[in-house]
């Protein structure tokens, strides 16, 4: 029997593949979960017990959350990347990394195939076939679902001819979660006109009282929290996810143009990135240089578009994050965030590399480094190729 590695989440979707690949093609199932920080152990172990019923062969956890920081999280933040100045690439970074994950456990294992249960409707299946592609080229690629060209109820009626018992009753919302964001996907982001109901976000709406927290970053790094210094700094954003969810914070829709070409609404909730993000965007402004800030602009938004649209193994992403990190060498301070119901406000930084600093002058008030005889200078310079033009074509 031949082995192939399924890329399996325990939803409809890779139940099928799993029952489907030993059933009807005789292969040697893997079921392989990549954790990115969005199952619980107790989710874990019900996944993993209803794998077993499947005939698979065997069942293994990759616990990459160490993993998933340092080779793409960390980036995402160093380059404030926000695809189109909203959406923190909650899914699509995640997908990256487990698709990297599940090929390089293939090689490990001697499998002859990988598979998954993308559809041919969205953006998962070209990530997935792109990274494998890339990683394992002489392994089969099998996609049942987009293959077979299934409808949910044609799965559900295979699952139940075969004896298989789950909830086939699909939820009102389709959650994704992990560590760097929640998606949810409803009938409103089917609209373009609808938003998501309050009933539709995982998290609740339980603090209602202002708090001010205190984020420091070390070398463009988030290592602490409120005075409290974390060794990993995933321990550090899932302190801020816990204290700043419960507020309703970092929900919004992403509109963008799909890899496939077509336009598409998914609603997220990401409390901790947005807030990460935009507390990191701050320190930068006070500690880097005009033309550091200009050039980190461009190349992120190339970065972030690039690995959402699965391009993650390209060798210009390595030439990208040594950049990123490079800037990062005075980015370091404490950044205060007041959390509020359903918004932040970023109050302030102190950083011993502040630019703005006093010494030198107060914007607006006095300058401490020129003359106003220096500006005059500066300025008829400055201006002169402009004016030269004006002055020769002040006959037009």
């Amino acid at each position: 029997m031949k082995k192939v590695v399924l890329a399996y989440s325990g939803g409809l979707d890779t139940t099928f593949c799993a029952l489907h690949l030993t059933k009807d093609l005789g292969y040697e199932v893997h079921a392989v979960i990549v954790n990115t920080g969005g199952f619980s152990k107790e989710e874990l172990a019900t996944i993993e017990a209803r794998a077993k019923t499947l005939g698979v062969a065997s069942f293994h956890i990759l616990e990459v959350l160490d993993i998933y920081y340092h080779e793409v999280i960390k980036f995402l933040v160093f380059g404030n990347v926000l695809k189109n100045a909203t959406y923190p690439l909650s899914v699509s970074a995640e997908r990256i990394l487990q698709a990297k994950s599940l090929a390089e456990y293939a090689k490990s294992i001697g499998a002859k195939a990988v598979a998954h249960g993308s559809t041919g409707a969205g953006n998962d299946q070209v990530r997935f076939d792109m990274i494998f592609q890339t990683i394992v080229p002489d392994i089969e690629i099998i996609t049942p679902i987009r293959d077979l060209k299934l409808s949910r109820q044609e799965e559900i009626e295979y699952l139940k001819k075969h004896g298989v018992s789950m909830n086939f009753e699909k939820a009102a919302y389709s959650i994704n979660k992990g560590i760097w964001g929640t998606s949810v996907g409803g009938k409103e982001t089917l609209t373009s006109s609808e938003f998501l109901p309050e009933e539709a976000w995982p998290t609740q709406v339980t603090e209602t009282s202002p708090k001010e927290i205190k984020l420091t970053f070390v070398k463009g790094e988030l290592k602490g929290v409120d005075g409290v210094v974390f060794e990993n700094p995933v321990d550090a954003i899932q302190k801020v996810q816990a204290m700043a969810a419960p507020y309703g914070i970092g929900r919004d829709i992403h509109v963008g143009d799909t890899i496939i070409g077509i336009k598409g609404r998914v609603g997220f909730e990401a409390a901790a990135p947005i807030i990460i993000i935009k507390g990191h965007q701050l320190l930068e402004k006070h500690t880097l240089t005009k033309w550091q800030m200009f050039w980190k602009n461009q190349l992120s938004e190339f970065y972030g578009n690039h690995l959402h649209e699965g391009h993650y193994l390209d060798p210009v992403m390595r030439n990208l994050e040594a950049f990123l990190e490079d800037t990062q060498k005075y980015v370091t301070g404490d950044v205060r965030v007041l959390l509020q119901p359903y918004r932040f406000t970023l109050l302030g930084i102190e950083s011993d590399h502040d630019l703005m600093s006093s010494k030198f002058g107060s914007y607006g008030e006095m300058n401490k480094g020129y003359t106003g005889e220096d500006v005059k200078g500066f300025t008829r310079i400055l201006g002169n190729q402009t004016s030269i033009f004006h002055k020769v074509n002040s006959h037009d």
